[in-house]
């Protein structure tokens, strides 16, 4: 058990999601990194955290498994006795033309992206709605509100995060539980750095301040709707993108 708020972070081994730990656990918040096939760099990331004073532990678990991630949030209830905080943002890409998609990358980016996200917050909420208090981001991406060539599959599960947000937001907005979504640009991570020098570049002059921005920002905006002084704000989507998708 412990007296810390504690945040479930899904996908935190790298990048983003990362990020987004180690904002929370700077902020004294207990934080549990979710990940499937990452768990090295889960535990190092727990570590790094721990040697910064923080508090954190890893659950392996595949989120796109409603079994496994009922089992997951139950032991950590179990263990920790309370989740304040749940931010999803383990997610996949399976990028391709539409003509050329083979079905079974649509559902596999559908079921880690957005069905990831549905059966996460189902398993969390009900105690948030027990104690009358809860924060739920869920990373959501630009391709969800302007769409992206050859990526129809992402960008319908980030899109469809934005719906399930709004929606899941209604029905808690009187428990004392806010429900938003944060939807980054383009972000320096494994994925874009991957990206060859043209594209890039391409993609930068896209973004009116001119560059990429970092997991960090991402986070501080993560790290503001979790707070308290965001309670009166849910149903919401933050762009955190330099001003691409305005």
């Amino acid at each position: 058990m412990t007296d810390k708020r504690v945040a479930l972070v899904t996908g935190a081994s790298r990048g983003i999601g990362k990020a987004i730990a180690f904002r929370l656990a700077q902020e004294g918040i207990y934080v549990v990194l979710n990940c499937s096939a990452h768990a090295e760099a889960a535990e190092a990331a727990a570590e790094e955290i721990r040697q910064a004073g923080g508090e954190a532990e890893v659950v392996s678990f595949s989120v796109d498994d409603e079994a496994q991630v009922k089992a997951a949030v139950d032991g950590i209830l179990t263990r920790l006795g309370r989740i304040d905080i749940l931010v999803n943002n383990a997610g996949i890409t399976r990028d391709g033309l539409l003509m050329m998609m083979k079905p079974a990358d649509f559902e596999a980016v559908m079921k880690v992206n957005l069905f990831g996200t549905f059966y996460c917050t189902k398993a969390v909420i009900r105690q948030m709605v027990k104690r009358r208090t809860g924060r739920i981001v869920n990373i959501s991406s630009i391709s969800g509100i302007m769409g992206n060539a050859g990526q129809a599959n992402y960008s319908a599960s980030k899109a469809g995060i934005i719906g399930f947000t709004k929606a899941v937001a209604r029905e808690m907005a009187g428990r004392n539980i806010t429900v938003n979504a944060v939807a980054p640009g383009f972000i320096d991570t494994d994925m874009t750095k991957a990206m060859s020098a043209d594209l890039r570049e391409k993609a930068a002059a896209q973004i009116p301040v001119g560059h990429f921005g970092t997991p960090e920002d991402v986070a501080r905006a993560v790290s503001f709707l979790v707070s308290e002084e965001s309670g009166y704000i849910t149903g919401q989507v933050l762009a955190v993108d330099g001003g691409m998708s305005m």
